[in-house]
Formats: C-alpha cells, structure tokens, sequence
C-alpha cells in the first residue's frame, strides 16, 4: 500500500549508525589523502619553510580555496555514502525523510571531523618526541615551544666558527635565548637585563667582540619580533580558513546525504555532473 507524500523509513528515531560510520570514514580517508597530495605540492595552509617569509596573499588564498575544496569532495561523498547506505524505517512525510537524511549527513560531518582531529593529535603525540632535541630524550630545559618560529634567528645568534665542546650546553643556550627572543613580541619587548645577558652569551659562545654581538642582539630580537608577529597572523588566518571550509562542508555533508537518500527511495544514481537532473535509472 502506498501513501501520497510519504517516504517510507523503519525505527523513526534512531540514527543508523554504520551508514553514519560509512561515511565517515570515506571523507576522513578523502579528506587525509587529498590535504596530503596538497601538503606535497605546497597548498597547505602552513608555510612548509622553517620560518614565515614565504607566506603571501595570494598563497594564503589559493591554500584557502584548495581546503574549501577538499571540504566539499570529502563531505559530499561522506554525506552521501550515509545518505544512500542508511535503510528505509516506517511511513513518514517526504519533508521529515529529507530532514533524517540530512541529520544522518551533519552526524557524519561531526564524526568525520572528531575522527581527524584523533589522528592528528595521535600523529603528533607520536613525531614530537622523535623531532625533539637530543634524539628526544631532551628535557624542558633543552626546547621550548614556538622556537621552531625563530629557529633561523637562533642560528645566526650563535653562528660562529668554534666548534661546541658541549653539544648539550648549547642546546641549552639555545634554549634560553629563544625564551628571551620571544619576549621580544610582548608589549614590553626584551628587558634590557635580558638583552645584555644574551648579548654576552653570544658573545662568549662564538668568541666575536661584544659591539658585534651587541649589533647581531639587536638585529636578531627585530627579526625576532616580526617572525612572531608574521606567525600570529598565520595562526589567525589558519584558523579562519579551517573554519569556512568545515562550515561549507557541514552543508555539503546535509546536501549530499538528503541527495543520496532520494537516490536509496528512487533506486538512481547521480551522474558525474551531480545536477538534480541528471538521474538515470
């Protein structure tokens, strides 16, 4: 027996979750290898250099409209996998089959994002102690975070002919240089105890006079300041484009997966083109 304006759909509150897991896991596996693929060939929104100075707009915009994109391809596929692969439950209105189809696509989006944000913190729990100083034996003494900024700064701080007689005490120096270097972007800049304590430092390590290490001081603490201040904004723009993409891909992630439920109820499937249109049974 069949009802005008009805969809037929079992169990009305229930999401079905290995459509929703389906899904998911084909838009983190998109999503993973096409940021990877854009990473190699330099769309990414982080610079791949040691330092900031290659940033530009128009990098910055291409790396934005490549992430929009893998945010449509992972979370239209996605959504539409949950979409098409979740079953019918009991007699329903077209209206709220639409909307369980799109719940199932938002369910996926959500569930993709929190997957991906697993991996990445996994991945980096793994990799930090095998890149940190020392063969990642290294303790908090001996690395300080964001020196990764101004690692440039730091090696022409010390730059000298000399060798290091103590490999660990120069990392350690190191170290305590790149904390006073990054007081540099505060309000305040570098205390001026601060800045003539690093200024013998370097003076002592490479063996120059203090005038020069005074001079290398002062040019490395402005390099310093704007490295910092260019990193910043990179973090504000990356967070503003990580956002857009994922909003644009939750309302992919609906589309295609009300999309893929119609295909399940009318038995198609969307050409290559993906129009409304373009169904062929």
């Amino acid at each position: 027996m069949s009802v005008a304006g009805t969809t037929y759909v079992e169990r009305p509150s229930r999401i079905e979750w290995s459509a929703v897991f389906a899904g998911a896991l084909v838009a983190a596996g998109i999503s993973f290898t096409l940021l990877a693929f854009g990473a190699g060939i330099g769309l990414s929104v982080t610079s791949t250099a040691p330092t900031w100075r290659d940033s530009s707009t128009w990098l910055w915009l291409l790396s934005g409209l490549y992430l929009v994109f893998v945010a449509l391809c992972a979370f239209g596929f996605g959504g539409y996998v949950a979409g098409r692969m979740h079953q019918p439950l009991t007699v329903a209105p077209n209206d709220e089959a639409v909307t369980r189809d799109g719940m199932h696509g938002i369910v996926t989006w959500g569930l993709a994002i929190l997957m991906s944000a697993l991996i990445a913190i996994g991945t980096a729990a793994t990799l930090t102690p095998a890149m940190a100083p020392g063969g990642g034996h290294a303790g908090p003494s001996t690395s300080v975070a964001g020196e990764n900024i101004i690692a440039s700064e730091l090696d022409e701080l010390f730059r000298s002919d000399r060798r290091a007689v103590n490999a660990d005490d120069r990392l350690y120096r190191r170290a305590e240089a790149a904390r006073i270097l990054l007081k540099s972007s505060s309000h305040n800049g570098v205390p001026a105890e601060d800045r003539d304590y690093l200024s013998a430092m370097v003076s002592a390590e490479t063996g120059i006079r203090p005038a020069d290490a005074d001079a290398r001081v002062d040019r490395e603490i402005a390099q310093s300041k704007t490295e910092i201040r260019r990193a910043r904004e990179a973090a504000v723009m990356q967070a503003f484009l990580i956002a857009a993409a994922l909003l644009v891909g939750a309302a992919v992630a609906w589309y295609s997966a009300v999309e893929g439920g119609r295909d399940r109820q009318q038995g198609t499937y969307p050409r290559w083109n993906w129009s409304p249109r373009g169904r062929i049974a």
